[in-house]
């Protein structure tokens, strides 16, 4: 195919940042296009074509498009020459799978929504957290980090010596609840999860897809 890929989205938005440190790790040259699903305007109409159900991220190279992160991940992965981000061997691929499943199942809506929008970006807007969400939102997320904790333990990245996937899901994920206060020293109770964080962010790719707002 010819031509960049293009990624549609906001770089505000998890799933976007996924497909994006995809991109980046692989080396893709791509182009952003900005898509915000909470103008005041509406989802564009035009978008509506890239994406059923007016949902972010969505992709196209030439004559593909595709939407939801988990195919756009996938597709980049085997598309495109660079580092694999998927294991090459079936066990591997499962446990990697599973921790995906893990954290969009479990600690996406608990760590960014419960944790996060309640006691970060609520408050910015002048809006009064709910301290019962919050609560039963950190009880989930320490039942993830445990897990995530486990799994690293005698590991660099959450599948082994390599980065997957599975990273980029949870970095993206984590970036927003570490910003919560809470969230950051939920973290440092778990030093496997704490030192694989510090190395997420030392690299590039995250670096470069840091939200500008």
């Amino acid at each position: 195919m010819t031509g960049k890929p293009r990624l549609f989205g906001a770089d505000y938005s998890v799933y976007v940042r996924i497909a994006r440190l995809a991109l980046l790790e692989k080396g893709v040259d791509h182009e952003c296009i900005p898509v915000d699903i909470f103008s005041k305007d509406g989802v564009p109409d035009w978008y509506q074509e890239r994406h059923p159900f007016k949902r972010i991220p969505a992709f196209e190279h030439g004559s593909l498009k595709l939407f939801e992160t988990s195919a756009i991940t996938r597709y980049v992965d085997e598309a495109y020459d660079g580092p694999l981000l998927q294991p090459p061997d079936a066990f591997g691929r499962a446990v990697m799978n599973q921790i995906v499943s893990l954290l969009d199942a479990y600690a996406y809506r608990a760590m960014v929504w419960g944790v996060y929008v309640e006691r970060v970006s609520k408050p910015r807007e002048n809006n009064t957290p709910d301290e019962r969400l919050i609560a039963a939102s950190l009880e989930t997320a320490r039942t993830c980090l445990s897990v995530l904790d486990r799994q690293l333990a005698d590991k660099s990245w959450l599948i082994g010596d390599a980065l997957t996937l599975a990273d980029l899901y949870a970095a993206s994920m984590l970036a927003y609840f570490v910003k919560a206060p809470e969230g950051a020293a939920l973290v440092a109770d778990y030093p496997a999860v704490a030192r694989w964080w510090h190395a997420v962010q030392a690299r590039t790719s995250f670096q470069a897809s840091e939200p500008t707002s």
